[in-house]
């Protein structure tokens, strides 16, 4: 909350997590088809083998996905790999972290 006594938004956007990092299942290369809940934008279609948008993809399942959307859609090693680079909302990153502290490792 700000000094002023306003809620963002940011302060309060609800955000998930999957129980356990190994059940993310989500394919390791090719093309990923997001679904509109996860991301609105003009493409819904992101190919994995490319770095940029392989993170574009994860940033949004991991702040927009629901923990079956994550569990589907998510790689667990891919996960890992780029998380350090994700650029993810404080909030969002903290609680992923708190969930699964190998993450921030």
């Amino acid at each position: 909350m700000m000094a002023d006594g306003r809620v963002l938004y940011q302060d309060i956007v609800p955000y998930d997590t999957p129980s356990f990092l190994d059940i993310l299942q989500g394919p390791a290369s090719g093309l990923l088809e997001l679904p509109i809940t996860v991301h609105w934008g003009p493409r819904h279609v992101f190919d994995l083998d490319d770095l940029g948008q392989r993170r574009a993809a994860y940033r949004a399942i991991v702040r927009e996905g629901t923990p079956d959307v994550q569990a589907e859609l998510l790689n667990v090693g891919l996960l890992q790999e780029l998380w350090p680079d994700l650029v993810l909302p404080d909030r969002c990153r903290a609680l992923w972290e708190e969930r699964f502290p190998n993450l921030a490792e």
